[in-house]
């Protein structure tokens, strides 16, 4: 099986250990490569080599800094289909998912912060005449970025991208559980001969690699998008050391759908947000609340909708959704639909595993799966699942459907549907989550700050924020 390799101070190397770990297709359930057991040895060579590369980095013009970064977004575009393909084997997504948005955006997300730090503004106060105040704002140094396996290219380079472009060097860590392309990210790299120490990607677990980039002294700040429970650990290490934290958690999130809504558009984005990528988006909507005197008309459409949804193997063209990313997750997810059983919920479609034939007859399938009867405050309706499982319930008022959608420890995006402008404005204020989307989701301007309230997270991502927070100000008062 392929060893994939870590990526420190511009070259491509094995772990010190000499070990290695698994890494599984998910359609297939087998492992199918291996990637590096790396430790804090691996840790210390790239905060070093982080370290010598920060001076001549963080002072370099910033057109110059753009100038790389575009290159590595130009090569990654160039070869679109072959990341498109190995993203989905990695993960289990549908390869047209793959193909049309996780690769694209990745290409987006290096174009967008190589062109935005060209724009980046500082601020001036003038003092009526008698001193003016100007802000300059310094790259942080050397800094760790954290990233999920949900959307893998995807969700590593929005860390990435907005910290090379302020002028950061930058150790990071993909999933254990889906580290392939950030691996030929790395090679992309190598070819260009990116500047050595400026970038540096390792393998490995998160008890072992993820802990050594949190604790590590030389680390000023970590940028972690993943569960909540690792987000609070985290966060116990790096607050008393006085790092610089964004944490983008666990999502909870409410769809709210309103009688005067454009029903046929709501209907088929409802089943987008939540079964696309098998519902393994932090932004997916799993609980549905729909105004009573439309329950049941929603309810019988959706899941006869919910049913014609077609489960296989990711390159499959006609597979709607594709394999679940790993068997733990495979089985927490089936477990929670147990746990709705027995609170009561009845299963109106979907609830069980899906046996695939031949070569797939190993791999981790769900049916999307649709639960009715079940109190808000229940287990299911409070705990993150991840998976494609959402409930629905009927409400009354506004009132009682603000009351609902709030009713969780999260509180990271929130959709409502209707056509009423007022309504719009009086609960999107009231909405205790960091993105509201009325009438559409995953609609994203990557200048707008992305990120959540509550247990969700701590800080902002995207646009200006992203550059800010990889930045320190420091103002200047001159006196007149």
């Amino acid at each position: 099986m392929e060893k994939l390799q870590n990526y420190i101070d511009g070259v491509l190397i094995a772990p010190k250990s000499g070990k290695y770990i698994d890494n599984y297709n998910p359609s297939i359930g087998k492992a199918y490569s291996l990637i590096p057991d790396s430790d804090e040895e691996d840790v210390q060579l790239a905060v070093e080599a982080a370290n010598k590369a920060f001076p001549s980095w963080s002072t370099m013009r910033k057109e110059d800094r753009s100038k790389w970064m575009m290159k590595l977004a130009d090569l990654l575009e160039e070869r679109l289909e072959q990341f498109a393909l190995a993203e989905s084997i990695d993960n289990g997504k549908p390869l047209w998912l793959s193909r049309s948005v996780d690769i694209p955006r990745a290409v987006s997300n290096l174009r967008f912060f190589a062109t935005g730090i060209l724009h980046f503004p500082s601020e001036a106060h003038n003092m009526d005449g008698h001193a003016i105040n100007y802000t300059l704002r310094d790259p942080v140094g050397v800094v760790g970025c954290i990233s999920p396996w949900n959307l893998p290219l995807y969700l590593f380079t929005w860390k990435v991208a907005p910290a090379l472009a302020a002028g950061c060097c930058v150790v990071s860590k993909p999933s254990e559980i889906t580290p392939m392309t950030a691996y030929m990210l790395s090679q992309l790299c190598a070819e260009i001969g990116f500047p050595k120490g400026v970038f540096n990607i390792l393998h490995g677990l998160g008890s072992k690699v993820g802990s050594a980039i949190v604790s590590h002294p030389d680390i000023k700040a970590i940028s972690f998008t993943g569960g909540t429970a690792t987000g609070k650990a985290i966060a116990s290490v790096a607050a008393p050391m006085f790092k610089k934290m964004s944490l983008e958690l666990g999502g909870k999130n409410p769809v709210v759908i309103f009688s005067d809504c454009n029903w046929d558009k709501m209907m088929k984005t409802t089943l987008d947000s939540s079964f696309s990528n098998q519902g393994e988006i932090c932004l997916c909507g799993s609980r549905i609340m729909v105004e009573k005197n439309v329950y049941e008309k929603f309810r019988d459409e959706f899941v006869q909708k919910t049913k014609a949804l077609v489960v296989g193997p990711p390159l499959d063209e006609k597979t709607k959704l594709g394999a679940i990313v790993s068997k733990p997750h495979f089985e927490k997810i089936l477990s929670y639909i147990e746990i709705a059983k027995q609170e009561g919920g009845k299963i109106l479609c979907g609830g069980k595993a899906v046996k695939m034939s031949g070569e797939h007859s190993e791999g981790w399938y769900i049916e999307p799966t649709v639960i009715e009867g079940l109190p808000q405050n229940c287990r299911t309706n409070k705990e993150e699942i991840f998976g494609p499982v959402v409930t629905i319930m009927p409400f009354e008022t506004e009132e009682e459907a603000i009351e609902f959608a709030n009713g969780t420890e999260y509180g990271l995006t929130s959709m409502l549907w209707t056509e009423n402008l007022t309504r719009t404005h009086k609960m999107a204020a009231q909405f205790k989550s960091g993105i509201v989307w009325v009438n559409c989701w995953l609609l994203r301007d990557l200048r707008t700050p992305f990120g959540g309230m509550k247990n969700s997270g701590v800080g902002r991502e995207g646009g200006w924020e992203a550059l800010r927070f990889f930045t320190e100000p420091k103002n200047v008062c001159v006196k007149l």
